[in-house]
């Protein structure tokens, strides 16, 4: 059997209506009605923000031999286009900052990851997400100037699980000053992630945190004029940041009361019982994650936290374009997350593709689709790993744009 080519799963048409119904969109009434069965618009709307999401992963380099290992290999210039989510998609944004970061406590490898280089670009930090504005022609399709903020997750295998502690501490540094009754608590690695600096460091000088609150007030204050929203996205422990960076943003007032919305994807739980009170209790602030019923990190960490938001499930294991049962790799990847999404029958059970979103994507980094629609096994690669032959027969490792090193 060949492969199953499909047609893109936007069309012109059919994107006008979600300019007319963003504020539903983004979860103005918690998402009631949209979720099961899942609103054919919205089912659109968070993959657009997933591949945003996966964007992330796509541009990170992982190799260790590369002095420029967790860093990004593209620019902001063309960014989209070399990710491969800008052509004939009418939601056109361009990246204004990009979004770096450390730890000071130790975290797995996963979470920051070192060059094996002497001559490494950074020892002390990794490249964590951007910051992306809608365009005008983005502005028209979406209804809004839309400020969009996604954070990277974890870049390596599930084992970090096992061995990473999942000690609680304060989050009163970021929820600003009106906190009443019990102080929040959130997972100390997300939050040290988050708000680390590092003066070794010439790009934590100031954190991940101060980094993206700076560019959030700029964008606000230069679109001031115009109705705007922020929209937050991330994959595992991307969504994580992300859900710390949303409840930031709000309580501290730099939305400066446009709707602020975190569309996020296999996120391990951020904090206590107090922080979801904190979290429920906050206005224009609204929070869907997806999960994969078959992926053990939404679950993680077992106890002391708990859930915010609004929940979206979806089941890999029940398409039929999918290995089965498959295993907790490709139930946490987040391509076979968007495909989830893409063909989820909510309660009514089943699965079928309500959108005709490409399946090959799917083993763009794994070996998630059945052997027989023929799409090589984790097939997204730089040509040659970046080595590229010189003029006189050498060859040279050249796997990165340097602009995203000008401040």
């Amino acid at each position: 059997m060949g492969i199953l080519v499909t047609k893109p799963w936007f069309r012109m048409k059919k994107m006008d209506s979600i300019a007319k119904k963003w504020r539903h969109l983004n979860g103005q009434n918690n998402w009631e009605g949209l979720l099961d069965p899942l609103d054919i618009d919205l089912r659109r709307y968070i993959i657009h923000y997933g591949e945003m999401a996966q964007a992330t992963y796509d541009t990170f380099n992982s190799e260790k031999a590369s002095r420029f290992a967790g860093s990004s290999r593209y620019a902001r210039k063309d960014f989209f286009s070399k990710v491969g989510i800008d052509k004939g998609k009418p939601f056109k944004y361009f990246v204004t900052k990009y979004l770096y970061a450390t730890s000071q406590i130790p975290v797995p490898e996963a979470f920051i990851m070192k060059s094996l280089s002497r001559e490494a670009w950074s020892k002390e930090s990794n490249w964590m997400g951007y910051v992306a504005v809608a365009t005008d022609e983005g502005k028209a399709a979406l209804g809004r100037r839309d400020i969009v903020i996604a954070w990277r997750g974890t870049v390596q295998s599930l084992e970090w699980v096992n061995d990473f502690e999942f000690n609680l501490v304060s989050a009163s540094k970021i929820l600003g000053p009106g906190v009443t009754g019990g102080v929040p608590k959130v997972h100390q690695g997300w939050y040290s992630i988050y708000t680390s600096d590092d003066p070794l460091s010439p790009f934590n000088k100031t954190s991940a945190r101060d980094q993206v609150l700076a560019e959030v007030r700029r964008l606000v204050e230069e679109f001031k004029n115009e109705e705007i929203s922020i929209t937050l996205t991330g994959h595992s422990l991307g969504a994580a940041v992300a859900t710390l960076n949303a409840v930031d943003i709000v309580a501290n007032g730099l939305n400066k009361g446009c709707p602020v919305t975190a569309i996020i994807f296999a996120s391990p739980r951020v904090g206590d019982s107090n922080f979801q009170k904190l979290f429920s209790g906050i206005k224009n602030l609204r929070i869907l994650r997806v999960r994969n019923a078959s992926d053990i990190i939404p679950n993680y960490p077992l106890l002391g936290y708990s859930d915010v938001g609004e929940d979206l499930e979806v089941d890999t294991r029940k398409s039929k374009y999918l290995k089965s049962p498959g295993n907790p790799s490709t139930w946490h990847n987040m391509e076979a997350y968007l495909h989830g999404v893409a063909g989820t029958q909510g309660s009514r059970g089943g699965f079928k593709l309500e959108v005709n979103r490409e399946i090959a994507l799917v083993n763009k980094s794994t070996d998630a689709l059945k052997d027989e629609y023929l799409v090589p096994v984790s097939w997204r690669c730089e040509k040659n790993k970046g080595m590229v032959q010189q003029v006189d027969g050498s060859w040279k490792l050249m796997d990165h744009e340097d602009d995203d090193f000008v401040f």
